[in-house]
This record gives C-alpha cells, structure tokens and sequence, in this order.
C-alpha cells in the first residue's frame, strides 16, 4: 500500500507540475489534469495537496474543480489558493467563509484587493461581541445575542454590498433579477421577479417567501436550474436567518442537489394550476386526467317524441 501510495503523490506531483509549466494551455490540458489528478486525491498524503495548491495558486488556468476541492482542505493545505488564487470568485470565498469558518476566513484576509465587504465579513469573524456579564456563574461566558432582524439586515446589507459593487457587470439573465432583487432588501421586489422568472402569480410567489422555512423556495430555485452556489446566495439573502452556522449551510446544498428535478417541476405545475380561476383549473384537470373518448349525449329534441 504504501509503493501505491507513492506512486499516486508522484503522478499528482508529476502531473501538476507539468500543467504549471505550459504558459498558456488547452481546455483539453486543463480537462485532463483535472480528469488525472481528481481520482487520485484521496490517494495522496497533505505534503502532495500543499504541493498542488501552492502551485496551482500561481495560475490563472487552473482547472476548477481541483482548486475548489484543494480548497476545501484544511487551512495549511489550501492557504495558497485561499491566498493567492484567481479561480476563486468572490461567491466561492463567502462559501468556504461559511463552511469552515476563521481559519479560511483569516487566510482569505490576506488576498491582495480583497472586497471590501468580505474584509468586513471577516473582522466581524475575528471580533465576535461578548454579552453583559450576568450574576449567574455558568452564565458569565454566554455570547450576547443580535437583536431581532439585526443579524438578518447585516447579513443583506454585506452580500448586497459585494454584489452590487459593479453596475456594468449585471445582465438580465433570471439569475442576475433573483440576485439583485433578494440583495435589494426589498422583498417585494424579489417576489416579483420570481413570479416572473417562474410564470406565477404574485400571491403564489409571495406565498414562497414569507414562509418560516426556505424549503418552497428550494423548490423554486431548483426548477430553475440553478448552480448550487448560484442557489444558496439567493437563499441566504432571502432567509439568512435560517444559516447560523456551517452545518446548516451543509443541509441546504444537500437537500438542493437531492431534489430530484422532476419534483421541482410538478411543484411549478401546481403553483400554476392553484393560481388558475376554478373554471380554467377544473378544465385543465379534466383534460389531463381524462384516458375515456367524450361520450355524445342525445339530443333534446329525441326525447320530446315520447310525450
């Protein structure tokens, strides 16, 4: 096992650094190393990851998938990327942020042009607020608690500051209207555009937000197509509340990429038909549950012969 394992650090080492040495390669590169050094991740020892992180840090080409994984890592394995590398978008850094808390986040502190709302994200991190001390003596240690909707507005306030910071850069795609409209603050007018990106009514959208948990939402987003990342900001921003800590996070994107697509699809269907006047919904079911040919019914006059 251990000849194995030697081989797998010397093919992973091998393989990146042959990548880091071209200046400038081939989406079929970037694909095969990913497609080589992927398999063999849990195969290597962590000097072999630092390795790969440190070197992968430098390159503007690094292929995703890994930088992602590498940053995943523990902190003294992916502190290069967390660092350094360019791959990582600002929504990958609030992620990691979230799933790993103040190593990543102090490591991240140290990227040159950081945005400024992560920096304050960050020595928010580094300097939580304590609570009045009370009399009590197992209470002395307690952390004080935000006040209610503080801790929600602050966290909007930040996403929508980093979001936001480039006008130029929105498009009109129903992503970039569900992002900007949740970051708004204004939940009037992210239901609006969810009505819109989904062919609801306005009641029926509203329904979805103002409920105590985001699981509707899930749904909505789900039926859309959204990357998992792509999902969880819109989440966050929506229901921050509902994220206090790195396990709920784990929760959602778990229960997002398990919905089967299908189900998010039906769940459209019904929010549609719910919306329809009963005439236009009894109709609709009638012809989607109906297998039997309509049967003619006699005419009036027939039976007028008899009296």
């Amino acid at each position: 096992m251990r000849t194995e394992t030697r081989k797998a650090e010397r093919l992973f080492r091998a393989a990146i650094s042959a990548f880091c040495s071209l200046p400038r390669p081939s989406r079929r590169e970037i694909a095969q190393l990913e497609d080589l050094a992927l398999p063999l991740f849990d195969e290597v020892p962590d000097e072999a990851l630092r390795f790969g992180a440190a070197a992968l840090s430098e390159t503007e080409y690094a292929p995703r998938q890994l930088v992602l994984r590498l940053a995943e890592s523990k902190v003294d394995v992916a502190a290069p990327l967390l660092i350094r590398s360019a791959v990582l978008s600002d929504v990958d850094l609030i992620a990691l942020i979230s799933r790993h808390g103040l190593p990543h986040a102090r490591a991240i502190g140290r990227r040159k042009d950081l945005n400024p709302a992560i920096a304050h994200l960050i020595r928010a991190l580094e300097r939580p607020k304590l609570a009045v001390t009370r009399t009590a003596v197992d209470e002395t240690v307690e952390h004080a608690k935000p006040k209610p909707g503080e801790a929600a507005e602050d966290v909007r306030h930040r996403l929508r500051a980093m979001m936001g910071a480039s006008a130029a850069a929105r498009d009109t795609t129903p992503y970039s209207k569900l992002r900007e409209t949740a970051l708004s603050g204004n939940l009037a007018f992210f239901q609006t555009a969810l009505a819109d990106a989904l062919r609801i009514d306005f009641a029926t959208a509203h329904s979805i937000v103002v409920t105590s948990d985001y699981a509707r939402l899930l749904s909505a987003l789900k039926v859309l197509e959204l990357g998992e990342d792509h999902a969880f900001l819109i989440a966050v921003a929506v229901f921050p509340q509902q994220f206090p800590h790195p396990q709920a996070i784990r929760l959602f994107l778990d229960r997002y990429r398990l919905l089967p697509i299908d189900a998010a699809r039906n769940q459209l269907s019904q929010w549609q038909l719910d919306a329809m006047s009963p005439g236009l919904r009894d109709a609709r079911q009638t012809t989607a549950n109906s297998d039997k040919p309509v049967v003619a019914q006699p005419k009036f006059g027939k039976n007028l012969k008899k009296s």
